[in-house]
């Protein structure tokens, strides 16, 4: 097989060379542009023609060769776009799951003392535990009507348009919590989370999408891991502020939980200077030379025909149809299979486990013997390793491709989940297995982060087309906030029921959506929007010939 693929090459890169140095009749040049033909004209024309003739047929020169190394990397006007797209997106979100939790037992102070300063009396230990969980929680039901209206407002308003829009969101955010404490309301710190959670909606469902559709199909995963890098950094950075010696202390809670206007600043500042997506500018709002402007922006003049063409023949497949529902897609047979997984690979984010990791990383580090003012620190330490493998993620993706890493991922996890529980069950037997069940911690981490964690958003844009992608995302949205609060709702009980033994239930999690991947989910890497949807509608009519072929039979023996 090698030695079959290797003569092909050579064999094409011989037409190349003859293609580069023969001349032609003209009647042969007259057929250019209906092909076949082997040669061109030596004539003024001929360079010009050459280069249209190999354009067109360079993806077949390189078809089972290796790719220029220049492909592997985006340039650095995608790079700074990345940048600035994520810094108030994804890092937002990231930042504000994490830095709730430093000032914790500072914020219960400060309802306690507002609560005695209006009603002369302490609050019930009840109550107080019921108005933190709803600070802390309300942030997943801001994140749910986010992006309930994300997807539309994507629409409407561009990518990048929504993006900037949402950056309001944050800042009035910001304003109210930053308040709070000097205008003695609980009530604004309430508000305040409730809308940072919209704006992590919005985020999460529209950025992906605008990473998607800005980046050349060789480059797309690369660029699609964007979204998880910045929010692990988002997260890491929350731990990092958070620590008493930046401003973890008690009279800086205020200003630690108003800095997430920062970001909102940031992208305000910067993101005007790059383009809209040039897909929703062609197909959205059939604006041509808006739409040329953006790609030669962002891919240069070399490489923006070839997206150009991409992108037209996307728009010409769909002639005719409108922006659809997200109830519109539950009806729709022929993407029915995307939708299901969309709707498992965004489930399975939040069940997999990784958030009671992190529940049972404090514990673990004080059995092992960590000081109780060090926590902090190794918590930090596992915020670091999560970054680090969605940086390792982003440059594996477009090797390896999305199928193997999230594939591999969940099935490490579920290895991860049945030595922890082990580990766990033999605390006690030997000082060694603290250790060990840090060592798990950190391994079911490196997991998540190099499958799950990179990957799952990079899918759900490249498995739909422009008319269902917004409401695709407002649908894998939906369905992953929803998970995120039901994690957090039934989360201790598991605990209290199962004990350590709740890492079985993540392991019937893991293992069982690691096999759905392997069997249903196709390799997307270097496919178009277009070949993607081919090869879903390949297996779809696979299953209509198996049906009518057992219904016929079925209809024969009677």
């Amino acid at each position: 097989m090698r030695d079959s693929t290797t003569s092909d090459e050579l064999y094409l890169q011989q037409q190349q060379a003859e293609l580069l140095t023969s001349p032609v009749s003209p009647e042969s040049q007259r057929s250019h542009r209906g092909y076949p033909q082997s040669k061109l004209l030596g004539n003024p024309k001929r360079t010009e023609m050459r280069k249209d003739y190999l354009n067109e047929y360079e993806p077949l020169l390189m078809k089972g060769g290796k790719e220029p190394k220049g492909l592997k990397f985006p340039n650095k006007f995608l790079l700074l776009a990345m940048f600035a797209t994520c810094i108030g997106g994804t890092f937002q979100c990231g930042y504000n799951i994490s830095v709730i939790n430093a000032p914790t037992k500072y914020v219960q102070d400060f309802i306690n003392q507002t609560w005695m300063q209006r009603y002369q009396t302490e609050i019930s230990k009840d109550g107080l535990t019921l108005l933190w969980s709803t600070i802390v929680s309300i942030f997943t039901i801001g994140g749910f009507i986010g992006v309930s209206i994300g997807g539309t407002l994507s629409v409407k308003l561009g990518r990048r348009g929504t993006l900037l829009a949402n950056n309001v969101i944050s800042l009035a955010a910001a304003l109210l919590m930053g308040l709070s404490s000097s205008a003695g309301s609980f009530e604004l710190l309430i508000i305040g989370r409730l809308l940072i959670g919209i704006n992590a909606g919005m985020a999460l469902c529209v950025e992906p999408m605008f990473l998607g559709e800005i980046a050349p199909t060789s480059l797309r995963g690369a660029m699609g891991t964007g979204s998880s890098i910045f929010l692990t950094g988002g997260i890491l950075s929350g731990q990092v502020m958070g620590l008493k010696e930046v401003l973890g202390k008690a009279q800086y809670w205020p200003l630690l939980l108003s800095t997430t206007c920062i970001p909102a600043l940031l992208q305000l500042q910067l993101l005007p200077w790059f383009p809209e997506s040039p897909r929703y500018l062609l197909i959205d709002k059939g604006d041509e030379e808006r739409c040329k402007k953006a790609l030669n922006q962002l891919h240069g003049l070399a490489g923006s025909d070839s997206v150009l063409e991409d992108i037209q023949r996307e728009k010409n497949n769909l002639v005719g149809f409108k922006a659809k529902k997200p109830w519109e897609l539950f009806a729709d047979r022929s993407i029915r299979w995307q939708v299901i997984t969309i709707i498992v690979l965004n489930a399975a984010q939040q069940l997999n486990g990784v958030n009671a990791m992190y529940f049972y990383a404090d514990y673990l580090f004080r059995q092992a013997g960590i000081a109780e003012e060090k926590i902090p620190y190794a918590t930090v330490g596992t915020g670091a390793c999560e970054c680090l493998t969605a940086l390792t993620c982003g440059m594996l993706v477009e090797s390896l491709g999305r199928k193997v890493l999230i594939s591999g991922g969940y099935i490490l996890m579920s290895i991860c989940c049945i030595l922890f529980t082990v580990t766990l069950a033999l605390q006690d037997v030997s000082p060694i297995f603290p250790y060990l069940s840090v060592a798990c911690v950190f391994a079911f981490v490196l997991s998540f982060g190099l499958g799950p964690g990179g990957v799952t958003n990079i899918l759900t844009t490249e498995m739909f087309k422009q008319t269902t992608r917004p409401a695709a995302f407002m649908i894998a949205g939906s369905v992953n906030w929803l998970s995120f609060f039901f994690i957090g709702l039934l989360f201790p009980f598991i605990v209290i029921g199962l004990q350590h033994y709740c890492f079985l239930v993540f392991f019937i999690v893991c293992i069982s959506v690691g096999i759905y991947i392997i069997l249903v989910l196709p390799e997307t890497k270097n496919k178009s929007f277009v070949e993607i949807q081919k090869e879903f509608q390949s297996r779809r009519s696979k299953e209509t010939n198996s049906d009518e072929a057992e219904a016929l039979l079925i209809s024969t023996s009677l």
